[in-house]
């Protein structure tokens, strides 16, 4: 069972016992390619690069704080609040059994996507790779309600651009989903869209792995993948939220340098160019 008063109820428990960290951030709005970009600045991302550091050799999403544990989605997947918290209601979707982040995605990935996207009007994405902006190991999507800030006017800004070939400069996929579409619909279009993208499955002993790093966003109407050249914009990490319209920086020295090159470019130098 997946609600937002449940996710609600799990995050005042967690911030009570600490385990739950809520990260500041300042919040402008830049416009840039007729897209008004959410950027924040995130005072405390060095205190979540320090954590993420330190359990380099550890799988925090399978050894969990308990306290984060949100519901079961499936036999395959549970939820999890994410433990360094910059937006409202985001959650992980993690493998049950021990997959790699760079796995492709299984009909059970998009099961679990589904269960949410059913309940919640919200955005799944998966960062496919540490050059993709993923940071734990074990495989697992993400979740947020939308609008992505109560400041911006678009519930996800680029979806102005993402569904118009033309208005962007980098290599993507864009497809439309049918309404009430299962599981192994939205996979078969998932598995469309990377090689639509010059990505495909490498295969291994533990299942199929991606050939390249890419970024998926899906909403309850589309789905959207861009292939990944670099994890980072000089020390600016990008990761899928990026190209929904949102961007967090380390400082505000960061975000005047955002504001000077622009947002777009910002997506530009980190994406495939087409």
């Amino acid at each position: 069972m997946f609600s937002l008063s449940i996710v609600q109820d799990v995050i005042r428990r967690a911030v009570a016992t600490g385990a739950l960290q809520p990260i500041e951030t300042e919040t402008t709005l830049l416009d840039d390619d007729g897209v008004r970009f959410i950027v924040r600045a995130v005072s405390s991302l060095a205190r979540k690069n320090e954590a993420r550091h330190a359990a380099v050799a550890t799988d925090p999403l399978g050894d969990y704080d308990q306290d984060l544990f949100v519901t079961d989605l499936a036999p395959s997947h549970y939820m999890l609040l994410n433990k360094f918290y910059l937006l409202a209601g985001h959650v992980l979707l993690v493998t049950r059994r021990f997959e790699r982040q760079e796995r492709l995605l299984t009909i059970e990935d998009f099961a679990a996507l589904i269960t949410c996207l059913s309940e919640v009007d919200g955005l799944g994405f998966y960062n496919g790779g540490t050059e993709a902006g993923a940071s734990q190991p074990r495989k697992h999507l993400q979740f947020v309600p939308l609008p992505l800030a109560p400041e911006s006017s678009d519930e996800v800004p680029m979806e102005r651009l993402i569904g118009s070939s033309p208005g962007l400069t980098f290599s993507h996929a864009f497809s439309r989903i049918a309404p009430q579409a299962s599981a192994p619909v939205l996979h078969a279009l998932y598995r469309e869209l990377l090689y639509r993208c010059g990505i495909s499955a490498v295969a291994a002993a533990d299942g199929e792995f991606q050939s390249a790093p890419y970024n998926l966003l899906v909403r309850r109407n589309w789905m959207f993948v861009v292939p990944r050249s670099s994890a980072c914009f000089e020390s600016i990490p990008v990761n899928a939220l990026g190209f929904a319209g949102s961007l967090f920086v380390p400082s505000q020295q960061d975000l005047e340098r955002v504001r000077s090159v622009g947002p777009m470019q910002v997506l530009r130098t980190v994406a495939v160019r087409e």
